[in-house]
């Protein structure tokens, strides 16, 4: 049986009104063979959550020029998991103080893109870190 192409989210939370990265990002996952789900700008962490679990994805990207990254990114983590979904991964990227990362990680983000992070690295890193959910 073959394996299942890995599905990714990719998900604009907050009033960031800037998406170019986000699409490049989304591009090059399809480019990978990923399935993809682009959510659009302006979205609130429910609405992303919901979309994560009706697209039945593996994994959630959210990119945030905002700087709301400290609220918005942890209540997308906590949402899946009231949902009983936190076996959906969740990754950020953006304009992210290095600072911060740590605490975005322990509140479940498993990693954190800053700029100029090429795409190839974040495809690599996806394949070697988020298994398609079968």
């Amino acid at each position: 049986m073959a394996e299942r192409t890995l599905r990714v989210l990719v998900g604009k939370p907050g009033l960031d009104g800037h998406d170019r990265g986000a699409k490049i990002v989304a591009r090059a996952f399809r480019d990978a063979g990923f399935e993809v789900i682009y959510t659009g700008l302006h979205q609130t962490p429910e609405q992303i959550v919901a979309a994560a679990i009706q697209e039945d994805v593996d994994c959630v990207g959210l990119s945030i020029l905002s700087g709301a990254h400290n609220t918005l990114l942890p209540r997308v983590t906590e949402l899946l998991k009231e949902k009983g979904a936190d076996d959906i991964k969740v990754f950020g990227g953006g304009v992210i103080p290095e600072d911060d990362i740590p605490g975005l990680k322990a509140a479940g983000i498993l990693e954190v893109f800053t700029p100029g992070t090429s795409t190839d690295d974040i495809v690599k890193w996806i394949r070697g870190n988020i298994p398609p959910r079968s």
